[in-house]
């Protein structure tokens, strides 16, 4: 789509390459998933001739493995208790649906994340570069720049093809901020034809208008460890994560009824803990977590939005892989089904 708009804009000249076209729109490392590519950067890249760049390829290496490590460190150890959760929300207590919430947000950016950076990393030792799609989306410090940083090729897709085409903010703030809720009413919508992804979308939609109308959108790359940024930090991942439970309910009966077991909710069933197995899984994940976010606040501290694994930190991220990696209960990607 973007292609045929650019050029229908004349912003992209046609190519006449009928086979380096072909290949561009099937790329295999990030069709299924994304990063959602865009021709303008993309396409030209086949056009050239590409040699075997040793240094290139191990840094592609190297964000593979860090990819792969989130998939079936976190994600896939994280659905297995998340599944439990959800499956039997009203019988849990308000920690037990609490954990759920948070696990499934760290669920769903392990595999989503995860799938992107292997796409990054595969793209790189064939020579190609892609663009980044997650800056340490849950270093954000509220919704706005939490948008900035989470899936950035759908967000800056959106921004471009539907929130500039609709008069983005030249006609005003208040044209701007209804421009603003459609897109996120438009996300919802491109996640499913289903009432859950649309109020998704409505609350991050609420939350990003609340900033937006208050000029504090103002986006800070670096993330700093003093209390008052710890607290919006914990406070934006909260209301990412109260979010999630509408992504990952199959009803809105079903979204409310989880939210009101963690606010009133009389369960007394814990799933982590209900056997040896589970309360394994739930150490697993809580230390796959505690290394994921310890890398991404070094890295972020650096002014860096990737990364940087050195030959320690690739021997621990082997090992994690090895023995903490549920490969028994891999699942297929959750953004497969988009």
């Amino acid at each position: 789509m973007s292609y045929t708009l650019d050029v229908y804009k004349r912003k992209l000249t046609p190519t006449k390459d009928l086979l380096s076209f072909l290949t561009f729109v099937s790329f295999f490392p990030q069709l299924v998933a994304g990063p959602i590519e865009r021709a303008s950067h993309l396409l030209p890249q086949f056009f050239k001739r590409r040699e075997f760049d040793y240094t290139w390829a191990i840094s592609g290496a190297k964000i593979f493995l860090w990819g792969l490590f989130k998939k079936v460190v976190i994600a896939d150890n994280s659905a297995i208790l998340v599944e439990g959760i959800f499956e039997n929300y009203s019988q849990q207590s308000s920690l037990s649906l609490i954990l759920g919430s948070i696990f499934f947000s760290f669920q769903i950016y392990g595999d989503f994340s995860g799938y992107s950076d292997m796409a990054i990393g595969l793209s790189r030792i064939f020579g190609f570069d892609l663009i980044t799609n997650f800056k340490f989306p849950y270093l954000s410090k509220n919704v706005s720049v939490f948008w900035k940083r989470w899936h950035i090729s759908l967000s800056s897709w959106f921004r471009d093809y539907l929130y500039i085409p609709l008069g983005g903010n030249r006609k005003g703030k208040n044209r701007a901020m209804i421009n603003v809720f459609i897109v996120f009413l438009v996300s919802g919508f491109w996640h499913g034809a289903n009432w859950t992804f649309i109020i998704w979308g409505l609350i991050h939609g609420i939350g990003y208008l609340f900033y937006f109308a208050f000029g504090t959108n103002k986006e800070e790359e670096v993330f700093s460890l003093n209390p008052k940024t710890i607290v919006q930090v914990i406070f934006t991942f909260l209301m990412v994560s109260f979010a999630f439970v509408f992504f990952r309910s199959p009803s809105v009966s079903d979204s409310l009824n989880y939210l009101n077991g963690i606010f009133f909710g009389h369960g007394e069933a814990a799933f982590f803990m209900s056997s040896s197995r589970h309360l394994v899984m739930t150490g697993i994940t809580f230390l796959g977590i505690i290394i994921l976010m310890s890398y991404e606040i070094a890295a972020n501290r650096k002014g860096a939005f990737e990364v940087s694994l050195n030959k320690f930190d690739l021997v621990l991220c082997g090992i994690s892989i090895l023995f903490l990696g549920a490969f028994k209960n891999h699942l297929d990607f959750i953004y497969f089904q988009f």
